[in-house]
């Protein structure tokens, strides 16, 4: 619509002619109602007899419109935040889960947006509901959870390319909450309990099977060497004399014990 090339015709200059020659003849109290002021953030889409007058919308400033045969409307082009309700969906996977996000876009073309869509705020709202709702029943519940940047870019670029043809731009789109069902929550958290304990079984198993290496290892050393063990034995001795107990009870080594008793039965 806004690349339209046709004129407004004979009849259209003689009757936007009598428009200007009224705002002439009631000058200067015409001219209060033919002047307005376009913000710097907002662009004026003037209709001339039905038609868009200039290929692109008025830029800020003063601009005049005729009485009768203009009209025009103002375009917002600031970044406006939308927030998507939230959408009950049902994943790939059978899970039902309900999702909201927000979504920032701009008006980029104030012509498209005025001329190609009847409400495109509104229309931009539904569509990102039907977008958000179509990429996410594509996805399990897993990915859901992990990868919403993933998800959230695809979003984008579906709603962009959908979108572009109103004269928005959509610069960036969130996924806020994920929420599922009490029962899901409870399986999910037993199975991550049970996955914990698993891998914490399998560590002191781990452990266990290094430990008796460790140990067989230390018995083929002390026994290659008899004056190993007893040194052994005096160490284990300090160590537990090094800490404050009152009161240290050790056994005596049988070797000992016997070479005290053949020294008594040889005197």
């Amino acid at each position: 619509i806004a690349d339209r090339q046709e004129g407004i015709g004979v009849c259209g200059w003689i009757l936007v002619s009598l428009s200007f020659l009224l705002v002439l003849i009631t000058f200067p109290i015409s001219i209060w109602a033919c002047i307005k002021v376009v913000r710097e953030y907002e662009r004026a889409v003037v209709f001339r007899l039905g038609r868009i007058l200039p290929k692109k919308a008025k830029e800020p400033g003063m601009i005049l419109v005729l009485p009768c045969t203009d009209t025009f409307i103002k375009v917002d082009l600031r970044t406006v935040t939308c927030k998507i309700p939230p959408q009950e969906i049902l994943t790939r996977d059978a899970v039902t889960a309900q999702v909201d996000g927000v979504v920032h876009y701009r008006i980029h073309s104030a012509v498209s947006a005025v001329a190609n869509v009847t409400d495109v705020h509104s229309a931009t709202l539904l569509l990102a509901q039907t977008t958000l709702r179509n990429v996410l029943g594509t996805q399990s519940l897993a990915q859901l959870l992990a990868g919403r940047e993933e998800i959230a870019h695809s979003v984008q670029a579906t709603l962009g390319s959908a979108t572009e043809q109103w004269g928005v731009k959509v610069g960036r789109v969130e996924i806020k909450d994920i929420r599922i069902p009490v029962a899901m929550q409870r399986a999910m958290a037993a199975e991550a309990e049970a996955a914990r304990e698993t891998k914490a079984k399998v560590v002191a198993a781990e452990g266990e099977m290094n430990a008796s290496k460790a140990l067989q290892k230390a018995s083929m050393v002390l026994s290659e060497s008899p004056a190993a063990l007893p040194l052994r034995y005096l160490q284990t001795l300090t160590a537990v004399a090094a800490q404050n107990n009152s009161t240290i009870v050790f056994p005596l080594p049988i070797n000992i014990s016997g070479g005290l008793g053949q020294k008594s039965t040889g005197g």
